[in-house]
């Protein structure tokens, strides 16, 4: 629900710098705090061959009471001491060479695991636990959300960035207005048995939103009928916004400029290593390049929590494919020149030879245990009949149990076995770069990881190949318009 102002934060910060005094005034503007404050693994992708590597920012909108201000906005709960929840969370990721991005939404209530962090304020250590997404901002800040979001996706995230109601307010009204659209009349108020409402209240057709009714837009849920449906009314107002932005040419009026900024850092909370109008102005030169015809929003494929019917929980493979995609950097659209990126690394090939087929020992582990998805059954055994098919006559499943690894690999322990894991790798279809040298094998191995759960031949990934439950938008539709949940018409 505040991610948006957030967004326009990053665009436009670092450009109204009037003179150093005011340069540091805007520096002292900004909150900051400790990138990661929870247990994860996530490690950064590989640099492209111009050197290039993806950039991940999560946004977060608290829902912090902890000003009367934001008292006054929050609505059904009115005390400045409650803990803050993370209610939206989204994700931006600007592809290695910056020509496309996409953003991922994660509903409030999904259940995760969330890992052992720590309040880097108070030392307060909390334990792992397993609950809805949202409470991770409660268990040691901005940094334990990002550690959940890196081991839920395995996408390592670079920084961070949260706002408040107020905030959000702020924002809305330094742009001038987004532009949103409804089908019907609608009123989002509470009802017999269903308490709270945003008090948005306007008629069919688009609006203006801007203030507190922008900040009515994106905390609605009941009149959209779900947390899944005000993650598309988000994405229809961030892209409405961006392409605001653009029409008003914002970066060429000087004064405009300066009362955006100054909106903008007042109203952020970012990880410390971007707490700077450089650091900000950099961040929003790389976003604001990318077309909006390349920009793709989206959220998680979700099912039914089958432990809670008011939660969800990713949608097994559907989820996974989109977290490679990322993890990939593998555009969400299709709008790009459809050429090979000359950026893109080269396979290396290894100038040990491969032995003959049927004399490479293989050994074939099943890994594809996650905490989301669990195991799949007998995989370790489908995959080395495959290989046996095809003439790796020495190939042999793992039986000493399961594993749990993100990513298929191929590992082999030494030099002379290069070329036998890379022979491998390519009959099974696996990329070369997932091809390891490890000291934890003594030969060969295939590690079938949770992102390879069924068939014979490791999946390929296409540009704009989104699951199809992923509610996808492109950032250049102007014709989005939500539907009003009946009860909540007028």
């Amino acid at each position: 629900m505040r991610w948006s102002a957030t967004t326009l934060a990053v665009l436009i910060v670092g450009t109204a710098g009037a003179g150093y005094l005011y340069y540091r005034h805007l520096n002292g503007n900004i909150q900051r705090g400790e990138r990661e404050s929870g247990d994860s693994k996530a490690t950064k992708t590989p640099p492209n061959a111009a050197g290039q590597t993806p950039l991940n920012i999560l946004l977060i909108g608290s829902d912090s009471r902890a000003s009367d201000e934001n008292v006054a906005l929050g609505g059904s709960r009115d005390h400045r001491d409650s803990p803050p929840l993370g209610d939206v969370q989204m994700l931006i990721h600007l592809s290695a060479d910056r020509k496309s991005a996409a953003v991922v939404s994660i509903p409030r209530d999904t259940r995760v695991d969330i890992p052992k962090c720590k309040d880097p304020k108070s030392g307060e250590e909390f334990a792992a636990d397993n609950d809805i997404i949202n409470e991770s901002l409660a268990h040691g800040g901005a940094g334990c959300t990002l550690a959940t979001w890196q081991n839920l996706t395995g996408v390592y995230i670079d920084h961070w960035m949260t706002i408040d109601f107020a905030g959000v307010v702020r924002m809305a009204d330094a742009i001038g207005g987004v532009e949103v659209c409804v089908r019907q009349n609608v009123d989002d108020r509470p009802k017999p048995g269903r308490d709270g409402g945003s008090g948005l209240y306007m008629t069919e057709g688009p609006h203006k939103v801007r203030g507190k009714q922008a900040l009515q837009w994106l905390r609605t849920r009941h009149a959209w009928g779900s947390d899944l449906l005000r993650a598309r009314a988000q994405h229809m107002y961030m892209n409405s916004m961006m392409r605001e932005l653009r029409d008003q040419n914002v970066f060429t009026d000087t004064g405009r400029l300066m009362d955006l900024a100054e909106a903008a850092t007042s109203s952020l909370k970012v990880s410390e290593e971007i707490a700077s109008v450089k650091h900000l102005y950099d961040l929003g030169m790389q976003l604001k390049s990318v077309p909006t015809n390349r920009i793709t929003m989206t959220t998680m494929p979700s099912v039914q929590d089958p432990l809670d019917r008011n939660h969800v929980i990713p949608a097994g493979a559907d989820a996974e494919k989109m977290w490679a995609m990322l993890r990939d950097d593998v555009p969400f659209d299709k709008n790009g020149t459809g050429k090979p990126s000359s950026d893109k690394p080269k396979e290396k090939v290894s100038a040990d030879p491969a032995a003959p087929d049927a004399e490479i020992g293989v050994l074939v582990q099943n890994a594809t245990r996650s905490d989301s998805l669990g195991v799949v059954n007998g995989r370790a055994n489908t995959v080395t009949q495959a290989l046996v098919q095809q003439g790796f006559a020495r190939a042999a499943a793992d039986t000493s149990g399961s594993y749990a690894e993100e990513r298929t690999v191929v590992r082999y322990p030494s030099a002379d076995l290069e070329g036998d894991a890379q022979r491998v790798a390519k009959s099974l279809g696996i990329p070369l770069k997932q091809v390891k040298k490890s000291s934890d094998v003594t030969g060969v191995t295939v590690v079938v990881g949770s992102d390879w759960r069924d068939g014979t031949e490791y999946p390929k990934i296409e540009e704009g190949d989104l699951p199809s439950n992923s509610d996808a938008v492109n950032g250049a539709d102007s014709g989005q318009c939500m539907s009003v949940y009946k009860p909540y018409r007028w």
